[in-house]
């Protein structure tokens, strides 16, 4: 179990003054090259594509990355919370337990999961109130990190669930499989049936719940089922049209751009997106168009701007009253 603190400035080679736009263009740089679809050790580049995915998800928002600066490498003066815990039907808390190969560290869960009573532990739950000796066992909430080429296919995911057995006292180990469905989206739970918190007497065990969160793409993210690409354009390509190579989860498509687009307008290639299930349908691939200028020009390149704006009568802004 890795509960050590993580550096995520360091994980993303950015400061810790670093804007919201640099944190998002040094993840996506890291992603390109650890993505395991490209890189050539797909197994060390698997492991380092979690952990920039983990620092992005603190960094890129901005409550997460406030409570991480105010934890700072002293986050044990603020008393280490166990991994999670169960809840029962009354919503009475269980027992600590951790995750193996969920895609998250220990340290992000204990502080930063979005599981419902993380972060807290009772060594009573019950106080004065004990339950009856049959019962059932609490359920656990977690949270499991699925690519984008997860959600295309589906998988199935080994997980490790080490708890601690209120019959014996004993801390064990369970090891199990999850099938992660094709097109799951975003915060779906998946339910892995009796592998919750242990029952006492007859009783059963309670459910295991994993809630989904994409990984991070360095070329798109997610809406339901629906798939968005950053389309940056030149100019010329705005104003006088273009077709252009863009990438989906399938491979490269061709898309033809309208002459007179605008910045923030949408491009939608129907069923491109993600997967609706098991079925045919699919979610739409949306390219946003964002129109970009040279930061250096040529003396030719710059004659010909000032030849444009002389015979040009396009203004922007509105004509004063």
């Amino acid at each position: 179990m890795d509960t050590g603190f993580k550096d995520y400035y360091a994980t993303l080679g950015v400061s810790r003054d670093a804007s919201a736009a640099e944190i998002k263009k040094a993840f996506r740089k890291l992603a390109r090259k650890y993505h395991p679809d490209v890189a050539k050790d797909k197994k060390s580049a698997e492991a380092k594509f979690k952990e920039i995915n983990e620092a992005n998800e603190v960094l890129s928002d901005p409550e997460k990355r406030q409570k991480y600066d105010d934890l700072g490498e002293d986050w044990q003066s603020h008393g280490m919370p166990p991994h999670g815990r169960g809840r029962n039907a009354n919503g009475a808390s269980g027992q600590s337990f951790n995750f193996g190969g969920t895609g998250f560290s220990d340290f992000f869960e204990q502080f930063f999961s979005g599981g419902e009573g993380r972060g807290f532990s009772n060594t009573d739950p019950w106080g004065a109130n004990p339950p009856p000796t049959n019962t059932r066992g609490n359920d656990i909430e977690g949270d499991i990190l699925v690519t984008l080429e997860e959600v295309m296919h589906g998988d199935t995911r080994p997980i490790s669930l080490q708890i601690t057995n209120p019959k014996t006292g004993k801390a064990e180990k369970h090891s199990f499989h999850v099938r992660i469905p094709v097109g799951v989206i975003h915060g779906k739970r998946i339910r892995v049936s009796g592998q919750g918190e242990p029952g006492t007497g007859n009783a059963g065990p309670g459910d295991l719940y994993l809630r989904v969160r994409h990984a991070a793409h360095p070329f798109f993210h997610t809406e339901g089922s629906d798939l968005f690409y950053d389309l940056n354009l030149a100019p010329w390509e705005a104003v006088l049209g273009a077709e252009v190579t863009v990438p989906t989860l399938d491979g490269p498509i061709k898309l033809r751009v309208p002459a007179g687009s605008e910045s923030d307008q949408q491009l939608r290639v129907r069923n491109r997106g993600l997967p609706k299930g098991k079925g045919t349908d699919r979610g739409d691939f949306f390219a946003t168009i964002t129109i970009h200028l040279p930061k250096e020009s040529t003396d030719e390149e710059l004659a010909l701007w000032e030849q444009l704006r002389e015979i040009s009568s396009f203004s922007p802004r509105p004509t004063s009253p």
